[in-house]
């Protein structure tokens, strides 16, 4: 089984795993998953370390694994020291064994099902916060990042099942944010695949609600499954 929810920026809003919130975790195991749709909040260092390692031990003991792409409330800088390994088609940086972060650009095939993947995303509140401390000029995808994805699109003739990213399009954005987030080059290169690539359903988090919009679904609170 697969599920997936919204934004859980570390201690303050991964309480919503826990079993009173999502009772049936107590029937998986960890050939089962949740992913989180970006600032997952778990690699963050600094002051912070000690409790990163808390929450990653914490969902390391779930008895399914966790997934994440990142957002851009994550230290990039400390994501990118995690070894590149590949899991299940895709790259990856293993946090814990069953704490995985799913790279950008990436497409995965999970039980059948195949999962393009792109994190990255502005931060609207970067004028309260400090470079290298509690922001990361990384927050966006590199050149190199955009030339992986279409690599393995090409790879998969431009035709997936889900997209999993942590910001959507810029035309999703304007729906949503009456003009609180602004455009910028990740967006706009989410908007220019709606004419490219095939895809079922398309997951995101980033705007803190929880609503549907023809092909995409928003998570923040929900946890909902996945139907592969």
């Amino acid at each position: 089984m697969i599920f997936i929810t919204g934004d859980t920026h570390g201690h303050i809003d991964i309480h919503k795993l826990n079993t009173k919130n999502f009772p049936i975790q107590s029937e998986l195991t960890k050939n089962d998953y949740l992913i989180i749709c970006g600032d997952c909040g778990i690699v963050w260092g600094g002051t912070n370390a000690e409790s990163d390692e808390f929450w990653q031990n914490w969902l390391e003991e779930k008895p399914f694994t966790t997934l994440f792409v990142d957002g851009n409330h994550e230290n990039h800088d400390l994501l990118a020291q995690y070894p590149v390994t590949e899991w299940h088609g895709g790259k990856v940086h293993m946090i814990k064994p069953g704490v995985i972060h799913l790279m950008r650009g990436q497409v995965f095939e999970i039980d059948g099902k195949t999962f393009f993947t792109m994190g990255g995303a502005s931060s609207h509140d970067k004028q309260y916060r400090k470079e290298g401390v509690s922001w990361w000029a990384r927050e966006l995808p590199s050149p190199e990042e955009y030339d992986e994805a279409v690599h393995n699109l090409n790879r998969h003739n431009w035709k997936v099942d889900y997209v999993i990213t942590h910001c959507g399009p810029s035309s999703l954005q304007s729906y949503f944010s009456c003009g609180y987030y602004k455009r910028d080059e990740l967006t706009d290169y989410f908007d220019s695949l709606y004419e490219r690539l095939e895809w079922g359903t398309w997951y995101l988090g980033h705007y803190h609600r929880d609503e549907r919009n023809g092909k995409y679904r928003v998570l923040y609170q929900d946890i909902i499954e996945i139907n592969t």
